[in-house]
């Protein structure tokens, strides 16, 4: 557990657990969501070659889970957290936030 404390950089257990909730209710909710927001813009695999689809799908429920990952955490209580770790996450690829 400590190790786990030591990589998330959670200050206690309880901060660990909400830690991983917030990303567990993140990721599903990302990938159901980011089906509807495709649908409100008229993009389906039906109208769209699923090598177009597939890439479209998978980069809107990336952009989805990045501003999942903020609102949820901050309802958890957690805002500085997920915000550290989004600014980091956007600096690989090279987006700088202050």
């Amino acid at each position: 557990m400590q190790k786990l404390m030591s990589v998330f950089k959670a200050e206690s257990p309880g901060q660990l657990i909400v830690i991983f909730v917030v990303f567990a209710i993140t990721g599903s909710t990302a990938v159901y969501a980011a089906g509807p927001v495709l649908y409100f813009f008229g993009i389906n695999s039906q109208t769209l070659s699923p090598w177009v689809f597939w890439p479209l799908r998978i980069f809107m429920i990336f952009a989805v889970y990045q501003c999942l990952l903020i609102i949820i955490g901050t309802l958890a209580g957690q805002f500085k957290y997920f915000w550290e770790f989004e600014k980091k996450f956007l600096r690989r690829f090279g987006i700088r936030l202050p």
